[in-house]
């Protein structure tokens, strides 16, 4: 088993020294626990391993990552899945067609897993992500303020990616040793724009394992399940209003439907997923 040390690099290194002393203490635990990544480092590695898909879409057009009625970007050609090794239960995604349109469906009970489309688009030109969505129901015991209730019947992962050249002295050593543990850079951050639970409409919330994911909630509790419902976000300004700067590359979309915390169900359908310039069409 490759091993990381205390390392000491002089005067003023304090934080830089506890970082690895915790970062070799997760890894520790992570090992004697059977090896599995948390969900959301997973996820954000998962995004982060991938090379983004030749996409010819020119500044004034729209990227259709879900909805193409012609079929050539529909999923599984190219979205791919993402599971998680703690997780034996998988969340099930179909392709269905309503009215001419290609939806994703997912199920899940008990479960966790998700679908992801690599990208790398600059979000000054791309700044605008719109979608459509429906559940079934929520999730009764989710909670966005805890781990044990971090499941939702609907969400999307938009990841943005870390650039070293543009990182300080200190994001460079933490983003560093996370790439030393694991083999890659994870994501600078990640919003995640959720059907809430609880957490009423047009709030935002870091996520409960790690605030370089910020929950949005774009839709929230029982009021309209059921109903098809289309989304818009300016990707580029919640990334600033969420982060304090402006956002780096756009390196991923993820859909996701999870139970696993809770135990529950939860029935989902996504479609018209849609990266836009801010005057392109859809």
């Amino acid at each position: 088993m490759k091993r990381y040390h205390r390392v000491v690099i002089g005067t003023g290194s304090g934080e830089f020294t506890a970082l690895i002393s915790l970062i070799s203490l997760f890894y520790r635990k992570w090992k004697g626990a059977g090896g599995a990544l948390p969900v959301w480092i997973a996820l954000f590695l998962g995004l982060s391993l991938l090379q983004a898909p030749a996409l010819t879409a020119g500044a004034d057009e729209a990227l259709r990552l879900i909805g193409d009625r012609r079929g050539e970007n529909d999923w599984p050609e190219a979205w791919r899945a993402l599971t998680f090794q703690k997780v034996p239960a998988h969340t099930e995604y179909t392709l269905l067609h309503e009215e001419g349109r290609p939806v994703i469906r997912a199920v899940s009970r008990n479960a966790a897993s998700g679908l992801y489309r690599p990208l790398d688009r600059d979000p000054k030109v791309f700044s605008v992500l719109s979608w459509c969505w429906k559940i079934d129901r929520i999730i009764s015991n989710g909670d966005e303020t805890r781990k044990e209730g971090d499941d939702y019947a609907a969400r999307i992962y938009v990841t943005f990616k870390y650039d070293p050249d543009r990182a300080t002295f200190w994001e460079k050593a933490k983003f560093g040793l996370i790439k030393a543990v694991y083999g890659e850079y994870p994501p600078k951050g990640a919003i995640n724009y959720i059907w809430a639970n609880r957490l009423p409409k047009g709030r935002t919330i870091p996520n409960a394992y790690t605030d370089r994911a910020q929950m949005v909630a774009v839709q929230s509790g029982e009021e309209k399940v059921g109903e098809w419902l289309c989304e818009e976000r300016n990707l580029y300004s919640d990334y600033q209003r969420l982060f304090g700067e402006k956002p780096p590359a756009i390196s991923g979309v993820a859909v996701m439907t999870d139970t696993d915390n809770t135990g529950e169900e939860a029935v989902a359908y996504y479609s018209d997923i849609v990266l836009r310039t801010a005057g392109g069409g859809k």
